[in-house]
């Protein structure tokens, strides 16, 4: 991993900012304080500090290797507390040989140095453990947000099959019907066994075509969605009246492939199977501020006892509907004296 000091222009320009600003400090410091003359002070803070910029900025690759271990705690307090020894060590004896060889004949000088050397020790622990808070600061900074890309890429992956799963049950229900339908047309109606198979395999066809694609325009799922009435006229014939009011504006808009055809199915479910009268099932469309409504209703008589359960269809909606949106109530049923109603709200965007 590269230093996160360098990896950014801007946090290198910072880094070294601020160890101007320290040096600065420590010039004015000995200056002014302890009456080390301007060379002395400037020449005294650029040896200390400059030596340390280069420790400290080499910390890092020494805490990833030791990370790369995975130490006990214990073990990674005595790494660090040899290590601190080292580099001070290092950092105070390189620092003062190489004042002693430029000012060595500076008696008073020499002697400041040498009496200094226990507070500069303690600014050596201090800038070490900043150095070490820091590193260990963008460590876990860095490490979590990796751990949020991966779950991040776990969830969609998991949503995505998820969703397979669920359009890979709505497909079958459907089928499973239809070819009960076609078994019974062979005896009775051979003509129209062959046209429900032709419209089937149209249908199919598009289904499948969709099937990793999780969105699509209102007007290509509508043309399927006639597709499927036509499957389901011939099946019930004059039972099933089918009516629509959809704005032209309404066509483009984008929704969750193959949403519609459940709900579809739901009204012929509960509306057609259960009556020997004609049945109409209405679907309509509007915007509504960021939204797109669709009503699909359909007659249907509350004396007839209702089957058990909601459904697979409409269950698997508010399920999809809550993974691609993250919202569970975008899908609203009502069942009204005689009509019952199916309303979907998806937002735009």
């Amino acid at each position: 991993m590269l230093n996160p000091v360098s990896k950014n222009k801007n946090y290198f320009i910072s880094y070294l900012a601020i160890w101007a600003v320290i040096m600065a400090v420590h010039t004015l410091v000995l200056n002014f304080f302890y009456g080390i003359n301007g060379t002395e002070s400037i020449a005294d803070s650029l040896v200390f500090n400059l030596i340390f910029l280069l420790i400290g900025y080499s910390l890092w690759y020494v805490i990833r290797f030791n990370l790369k271990e995975k130490p006990s705690f214990f073990d990674m307090l005595f790494n660090h507390l040899l290590i601190a020894i080292v580099v001070i060590t290092l950092w105070l004896v390189t620092s003062y040989f190489i004042m002693q060889s430029f000012f060595g004949n500076d008696e008073a000088y020499m002697l400041f140095l040498k009496n200094s050397l226990a507070w500069r020790a303690v600014m050596g622990i201090f800038y070490y453990l900043l150095f070490v808070m820091f590193y260990y600061l963008i460590i876990y900074y860095d490490d979590l947000q990796e751990k949020l890309k991966m779950e991040s890429k776990l969830q969609n992956l998991v949503t995505k099959a998820e969703l397979e799963t669920l359009k890979s049950q709505i497909n079958p229900h459907f089928l499973f019907n239809s070819l009960n339908s076609i078994s019974s047309l062979t005896i009775t109606s051979p003509e129209k066994a062959q046209e429900m198979v032709i419209k089937l395999s149209d249908f199919l066809r598009y289904s499948l075509s969709h099937d990793k694609n999780e969105r699509t325009s209102l007007q290509k799922e509508f043309e399927n969605l006639k597709r499927y009435l036509e499957i389901e006229k011939v099946r019930f014939g004059k039972r099933l009246n089918f009516v629509y009011n959809i704005p032209e504006s309404c066509y483009s808009q984008q929704i969750p492939n193959m949403i519609l055809q459940p709900l579809i199915e739901n009204s012929i479910k509960h509306g057609v199977y259960n009556s020997s009268d004609e049945v109409q099932v209405e679907i309509s469309c509007k915007e509504e501020n960021d939204y797109l409504v669709i009503e699909i209703s359909n007659d249907y008589d509350p004396e007839v006892k209702k089957p058990k359960g909601e459904g697979i269809g409409l269950k698997n909606i508010r399920k999809r509907l809550q993974l691609i949106y993250l919202r569970s109530d975008l899908l609203e049923t009502v069942a009204d004296k005689m009509v019952f109603r199916a309303v979907l709200r998806l937002p735009k965007n």
